[in-house]
């Protein structure tokens, strides 16, 4: 059965734009004073492979220029890896024959405590899909937990209905991270094979439903290496473009994940390399120059080094992909949804990025705006 896109969702032009490139049409778009769809199709083709140079000056001062010499931290949290879905490139796909867990309450307090410790003032909260064990309630409840350390709470889990975003917003969540994973529909229904992620326009219109609930960030991504990287990127710069048309008072952002080992065993049917990434990032901050971009722990210190200011001016940091994981008393055989590449500590990390001539920047939001923001609405 095909699935139809919307009016707004079609990289298939641009694709062809792309592969039509040469070096000198991408050394044109590079000069463009406004680029937009065509440019950016040219900036992440092969053609433009050899500008990689120019478009990393071009994009420094980009990001000077709208982020200055910062870069934002947040700090993950998974609640439970219980999991009602078939996903077969996640470590917590309901097959998985791995120990699950669930943070009770009094646990999600202590995790928040660890994290606070490390001097971090935005915590990200993960689940899997839905499940009894980790339903809305229970993210409300952790939710407000959380909202009583850190000034900025965001979720990634379950898309929902806008009523039940309505509620995490009413909770004091600030923001959702949700990734279509891919944007081509054939293969979605393929890499998903049961659960609630199957439905791909459910899926595709939620952070729709989550701005219109009054959520204040949305952050959006692909996971490179399931398809066609140029497919994905060209429907992530859509998808993009379409919510800052729609929801232009909230905040835009955009991850650039890679597929990591998982205790399932995926091979990507794509190998994106560090080339082809750093190429992405710099094509969407040219393209995209006040939009934040983000760069997790997934990547090798290296190349988070090396991005850090350059176009990417947000990172997680002491990343951990099992639940809990941040206090002393975590089970260290916990399973985890995917490895880290990026092992340092927050003290670390703070002194790599210090070292180039950046700055950390633990907290950019108040609660007291947050709560004034909600009356007004």
């Amino acid at each position: 059965m095909t699935v139809p896109q919307p009016d707004w969702l079609d990289p298939t032009p641009w694709i062809a734009a792309a592969q039509r490139a040469t070096p000198e049409a991408a050394a044109g778009a590079l000069r463009a004073t406004t680029p937009a769809e065509r440019e950016f199709a040219v900036l992440i083709s092969p053609a433009a492979a050899g500008q990689l140079e120019a478009m990393a000056q071009r994009a420094q001062a980009l990001t000077r220029r709208h982020f200055g010499r910062t870069i934002s931290l947040y700090t993950p949290l998974y609640l439970s890896n219980y999991c009602s879905g078939g996903c077969t490139y996640c470590g917590f796909a309901s097959d998985r024959k791995a120990p699950r867990k669930r943070l009770s309450f009094e646990e999600v307090e202590t995790e928040c405590r660890a994290i606070k410790a490390l001097g971090v003032d935005e915590i990200l909260l993960l689940t899997g899909e839905r499940t009894p064990e980790a339903d809305l309630s229970y993210l409300l409840r952790c939710v407000k937990i959380a909202a009583r350390s850190f000034h900025k709470v965001t979720v990634e889990v379950f898309p929902m209905p806008t009523d039940e975003y309505r509620a995490l917003v009413d909770a004091g969540c600030t923001g959702l991270t949700l990734y279509q994973e891919t944007y081509d529909p054939e293969l979605y229904a393929k890499l998903h094979r049961w659960g609630p992620k199957q439905d791909y326009p459910a899926r595709l219109d939620a952070p729709e439903r989550a701005l219109s609930a009054g959520f204040r960030f949305i952050g959006i991504g692909a996971l490179l290496g399931l398809g066609d990287p140029l497919y994905d990127m060209i429907a992530l710069y859509q998808h993009a473009t379409h919510l800052q048309r729609r929801h232009w008072r909230a905040g835009v952002s955009v991850s650039f994940p890679r597929i990591q080992p998982e205790v399932g065993g995926f091979k990507p049917g794509v190998v994106v390399t560090d080339h082809q990434l750093v190429q992405f990032i710099l094509a969407f901050r040219i393209c995209l120059p006040t939009v934040p971009l983000v760069l997790s722990t997934r990547e090798p210190a290296k190349l988070r080094d090396g991005m850090a200011g350059i176009g990417v001016n947000k990172m997680s940091v002491a990343s951990k992909t099992t639940v809990g994981g941040y206090s002393e008393d975590d089970d260290a055989s916990a399973t985890e949804q995917f490895e880290v590449s990026d092992t340092r500590s927050t003290e670390a990390f703070c002194q790599s990025l210090r070292a180039h001539g950046l700055e950390p920047v633990f907290k950019n939001w108040d609660s007291v705006y947050r709560a004034e923001t909600r009356d007004a609405q």
